[in-house]
């Protein structure tokens, strides 16, 4: 970053110590540079993975260590967010560490020589911030700011207070998100046709004032304080970054870049590119012809069917979802997948209970099967009774999590990688149905493929696939 000296926010002399101790840990030149230099009253970091926002929102608390009234409060939606491996507790810990902070894992807190305090919560739901009311907080940082919602941020500002002698400040990081409330706070600083940051405007401030949920913009806060005298502007600043600006993570982890040029096309747009403006939508998700059609599958396959269940018949005044089970396989050798075979219909759950135990007695005992489990003590029951009806196949049932679009992004990212191909006559419906996801209207098609794809990862780390082979081996030897 050239001399850490000539960075002014990190003039306080307890803090350039402890970073020239720990040379590896300084701030990168670029957006992270900027991140902590700007005066912006609240500022925001990211639009894409591997930037290096957590380390430039950890870092940010140290230039006011000194302080003994000083504190921070950085926030994630969800404390198991915090926890996480490689998460803002892990990465904190041996950062503040240098800096003499005790770190009170029981309350994710760490507390400084001086008295000051840099501590982690959640804000798991809207009414979480009334825990708040009363606290004065100089330095609030939100860790994926698109994650919170816009009562949750705008409420926290007026915690954000000092009596420390520190400027209150907000930092903030980000990924893009098109639904996201943030996506239009930040829409002066993105190219609204490529939904790409405007490279020139990066780190730029602007002022807003806030009526109800009312925002009026300006360049300049005379603007505002002449439109109303009473008005109390706060400063703006977006500042964009991409894993290119992180040299430190591509030494250090070169597959990382590779990691995110594997993602679907939606998930690579964001996550890579920085686009704010891209979403799923027909055809970005799912091409035939992305995938070759082959005459017939290799030897050396395993081979798992999943499950969609709806629930429901369909009648001459419904519109009911449809229960799908998608075959898929997967060579041995190579690691490609194959689409085999769909069976579907509006089922009841008998009729749906007896579809799988016929497709099953054709598929044969070397294929899995898979169900999803509804949430609570009823889908629980159900997936047991259905475990128990097929007694000698291997099948097991799992909760789903997660919205359709990102359960499908592996699978579909496997498709646009060519690494997913067709057996010829596989049923045109379903594919047809797939390229129309997620705008369509069924989804069902995408769960089960979804579904399917994840089993054959799941049973690769409970070894299921080799003990399957092992019967397989057997049933021949007889």
């Amino acid at each position: 970053m050239g001399k850490l000296e000539s960075l002014s926010v990190l003039a306080n002399p307890e803090t350039l110590r402890a970073l020239k101790a720990e040379k590896s840990r300084r701030p990168q030149p670029g957006p992270q540079t900027t991140f902590l230099e700007t005066k912006a009253d609240i500022a925001i970091y990211g639009g894409a993975a591997g930037a290096g926002k957590t380390y430039a929102m950890l870092i940010s608390p140290l230039q006011h260590v000194s302080n003994p009234r000083f504190s921070a409060v950085i926030f994630r939606r969800e404390t198991p967010q915090i926890r996480n491996p490689g998460g803002l507790w892990d990465e904190s810990v041996p950062m503040y560490a240098p800096f003499g902070a005790y770190a009170l894992s029981s309350v994710l807190e760490h507390k400084f020589p001086s008295g000051a305090v840099v501590k982690f919560a959640h804000l798991e739901r809207d009414e979480t911030v009334q825990g708040w009311d009363g606290a004065q907080i100089p330095m609030i940082g939100f860790d994926q700011l698109e994650h919170f919602t816009f009562k949750q941020f705008f409420y926290m500002l007026s915690r954000n207070r000092s009596a420390c002698g520190v400027k209150p400040t907000i930092k903030a990081t980000c990924n893009p998100n098109a639904d996201s409330w943030l996506a239009t706070f930040i829409g002066w600083w993105i190219d609204q046709k490529t939904g790409l940051p405007i490279k020139e405007r990066g780190g730029m401030l602007r002022w807003f004032v806030r009526n109800g949920d009312a925002i009026t913009w300006a360049d300049s806060r005379e603007e505002l304080v002449a439109q109303d005298p009473e008005a109390e502007p706060m400063s703006v600043t977006f500042i964009p970054g991409t894993v290119h600006d992180n040299k430190r993570l591509l030494a250090i982890n070169p597959q990382y870049l590779a990691n995110l040029k594997s993602l679907s096309l939606v998930e690579r747009e964001r996550l890579l590119g920085g686009n704010w403006k891209i979403r799923a939508a027909a055809g970005l998700m799912f091409r035939r012809e992305w995938c070759e059609v082959v005459k017939a599958l290799p030897s050396d396959c395993d081979f798992v069917r999943y499950w969609d269940r709806a629930a429901t018949e369909k009648t001459e005044g419904n519109d009911p979802d449809l229960s799908v089970g998608i075959k898929m396989a997967r060579q041995r050798s190579t690691g490609i997948y194959y689409l085999c075979d769909a069976r579907y219909g509006f089922f009841s759950p008998a009729k749906g209970d007896a579809a799988i135990r016929n497709t099953a007695t054709a598929d044969g005992f070397d294929c899995r099967i898979g169900v999803p489990q509804d949430p609570g003590q009823a889908g629980k029951s159900q997936a047991q009774a259905t475990i128990r009806d097929m007694d000698g196949y291997i099948i097991s049932a799992k909760v789903e999590s997660g919205d359709k679009v990102t359960r499908f992004g592996p699978f579909s990212a496997q498709v646009e990688a060519g690494n997913v191909k067709i057996l010829e006559g596989f049923d045109e419906e379903v594919l047809r149905r797939l390229e129309a996801f997620p705008d369509g209207r069924y989804k069902d098609d995408a769960d089960a493929c979804s579904g399917a794809y994840e089993m054959f990862h799941n049973m690769e780390g409970q070894g299921l696939f080799q003990y399957m082979q092992q019967q397989q081996a057997e049933r021949q030897a007889a």
